[in-house]
């Protein structure tokens, strides 16, 4: 058959045409072959061993448009695991994320491409130190962000997104009669919720690499670079960084707002693919820096994900006390009804300004 564009037989170049169409701003010509027939490849790999994948907003934008079957942020990937009829599942992802997975279904194979794919949120606190922090708050509930390891689930009373916190916390405290909750590891998650709630939140000092970085510094030179641009950031961020800002929220609703507004410039505070993927569905708005790369995420690729299906490497696997005792917590959060809208962190107009206790 004869080549088509990039060298590609018309075959591969049709078939990969709306792939192409979405990453086109973000991938070479020179790359775009060989990622190509990669993606072409393991969609026929998916197929065979009967395997879907679960790709982060954070995975660059040849996975997320090339191979991901399901797309979006940690709750929408959870509650897809939960449902899934697939008997592996591949993620597209960090660590935690694929044990969530494994909680949520036990009975299929779980592969991560790489599993030096960790993070630093979920690495800041243990099932040991859970344990403790139960200990010196007796009778008070645990909320604890998805971005951990199985063995803090396995601790937890419910889990929550950047999504729900907010809902999430005040329901375990009208359900545990309290009027004080758990919030861990995530500090400035936390305190970015305490400005949303009239619930005191008992906080451990764990942050995102990615997000903290950020300044109000950063906000400052996009605005004079950039005055008609909008400026959104993820509540893993200082609260000082979400209070300059035009919008704050989760990444599901960053993504709202973008497909909803259409805004001629934007500047996302967060990981930098995420802007490159909701780039490929908002075809006109322009997508502006500052972005800060996750290692670990980045250590997912194309060519791993292909090794990953092709040997059957790499499961993930969680013992089955903590995939019990976690799925408990997991579950509890998706049978929450969803909020009528993903979470909005409104500092400038927040209910009060208070502190948390830091552990």
């Amino acid at each position: 058959m004869a080549d088509g564009a990039f060298g590609l037989t018309k075959e591969l170049e049709r078939e990969t045409a709306g792939v192409w169409a979405k990453v086109k701003d973000h991938v070479t010509p020179l790359e775009w072959p060989a990622q190509a027939r990669l993606i072409s490849e393991i969609n026929r790999l998916k197929r065979e061993r009967d395997a879907v994948i679960l790709a982060h907003n954070y995975m660059t934008p040849e996975i997320f448009h090339g191979v991901g079957d399901y797309v979006g942020d940690s709750l929408g990937l959870a509650k897809e695991a939960a449902r899934l009829d697939a008997k592996v599942i591949v993620q597209a992802g960090v660590h935690f994320m694929a044990e969530t997975s494994k909680i949520l279904s036990p009975e299929k194979t779980v592969l991560i491409p790489d599993l030096r794919a960790g993070c630093s949120l979920a690495s800041s606190i243990t099932g040991a130190d859970v344990r403790l922090i139960k200990q010196r708050y007796p009778g008070l509930p645990v909320v604890t962000y998805v971005n951990t390891t199985a063995d803090v689930k396995a601790e937890t009373d419910i889990c929550c997104t950047s999504a729900n916190a907010v809902q999430v916390v005040e329901w375990a405290a009208r359900e545990w009669g309290v009027d004080r909750v758990i919030l861990i590891p995530d500090e400035f998650l936390a305190r970015n919720v305490a400005a949303q709630t009239t619930v005191g939140i008992i906080a451990w000092k764990g942050r995102c690499e990615v997000h903290e970085r950020f300044t109000v510094a950063d906000i400052a030179e996009m605005r004079a670079a950039y005055p008609g641009a909008e400026i959104l950031a993820h509540p893993e961020c200082p609260e000082d960084v979400l209070a300059a800002a035009d919008f704050a929220g989760s990444t599901a609703a960053m993504t709202d707002y973008v497909e909803a507004r259409r805004p001629k410039q934007v500047v996302m505070i967060t990981e930098c693919s995420m802007a490159s993927n909701v780039a490929g569905d908002v075809p006109g708005v322009q997508f502006i820096g500052p972005c800060n790369l996750c290692p670990h995420m980045k250590r997912i690729t194309l060519q791993n994900i292909h090794d990953c299906l092709l040997n059957m490497q790499f499961e993930v696997t969680v013992p089955a006390d903590m995939i019990e005792r976690g799925r408990l917590a997991v579950q509890r959060m998706i049978d929450l009804p969803p909020p009528a809208i993903p979470a909005r962190y409104d500092l400038v107009k927040a209910r009060h300004h208070v502190d948390v206790e830091l552990i």
